[in-house]
């Protein structure tokens, strides 16, 4: 069924959203602005950066603003599929077996250090985050809508961790670096929790039906046939590239495609732009590539790489 609600309120509607979060999250409206894209095209989101970042507090807030339900997994290298999809149990009572839901019936999932998990329990999410449902036994269980799932990981720690599989880098829309802030953000932030956090005090601003409705007027902003060409030209690009061993992948180019239409929503507009699909194709397509070894560029910053890949490839007029 279609959504009533007009682009006009969506756009208000994300607005509000975003300066919602922005009121925890202080100084880093540029990686707010690109989680709310993700989550309004319906994508899941990785965040790759050191500790004491908000990292946390930017799933937290997220939950928060949209009134969605919020659980947190931390992963570990003794934690079983089980442990977050759920298991079935015997009742002796009734001689029949009951589904105990684990911590993926949720919202907002949010997997910390997802790869501190080895690769079977990383591998649970798979099912869930593409296709909103869980196989426990051979029965299947759906979902709640919506469902985004926010893992992170610190890229200093190595020890102990298992690198994520390629096939599950490829179930994020995004990657995202929240980075540290500037000094004058950083006191504003001191400031903010002199008394508290301001997580305790954000409110709700929209409702997880409400945001269902943003997410399909999302699939309706235009893309013209040029652009959609374009998408596809880039992500060709990757595969070609002499600097890139493994290009994206389908899903890559159709996760840049709701993320440039989230992006434009967002812009207020009801149609995209090119730029809208050039400042989204490194935090979209950057994860999904992997650098040859052994060349100049393998130790470049792989952002960088895909802008300089985006910049070569023709523009629509």
């Amino acid at each position: 069924m279609a959504s009533e609600m007009t682009a006009e309120d969506a756009a208000a509607a994300i607005q509000n959203l975003i300066e919602n979060i922005e009121h925890v999250i202080i100084g880093k409206r540029s990686v707010v602005v690109k989680a709310v894209s993700a989550m309004l095209a319906g994508g899941h989101i990785l965040v790759e950066d050191v500790p004491g970042v908000g990292k946390t507090m930017l799933a937290k807030s997220i939950a928060k603003s949209i009134a969605g339900d919020f659980k947190r997994v931390q992963f570990t290298a003794d934690l079983l599929p089980s442990d977050i999809t759920g298991v079935n149990i015997y009742n002796p009572n009734s001689g029949a077996f009951h589904f105990r839901e684990g911590p993926l019936f949720t919202n907002v999932l949010l997997g910390d250090e997802i790869n501190r998990a080895t690769p079977r329990t990383q591998s649970s999410l798979l099912e869930a985050m593409e296709e909103t449902q869980v196989t426990v036994d051979g029965e299947r269980h759906g979902l709640q809508s919506p469902f985004l799932v926010i893992a992170t990981q610190n890229p200093i720690e190595l020890e102990g961790t298992y690198p994520l599989p390629f096939a599950q880098m490829d179930r994020f829309m995004v990657r995202l670096k929240i980075g540290y802030l500037n000094a004058q953000d950083e006191g504003l932030m001191l400031r903010s929790r002199m008394n508290g956090t301001p997580i305790a005090e954000s409110q709700s601003v929209i409702t997880c039906a409400n945001l269902v409705d943003v997410q399909h007027v999302v699939e309706q902003i235009k893309v013209a046939d040029d652009l959609v060409d374009y998408i596809v030209a880039i992500v060709h690009a990757t595969r070609s590239a002499p600097n890139i061993q493994v290009g994206a992948s389908p899903r890559g180019g159709l996760d840049l495609l709701r993320y440039s239409q989230a992006m434009a929503l967002i812009a207020g507009r009801d149609y995209v732009l090119p730029d809208d699909i050039k400042s989204g194709a490194p935090v979209v397509l950057a994860h999904r590539v992997i650098i040859k070894k052994g060349t100049r560029h393998a130790t470049l910053n792989v952002d960088s790489i895909i802008e300089e890949l985006v910049e070569s490839v023709a523009v629509p007029v």
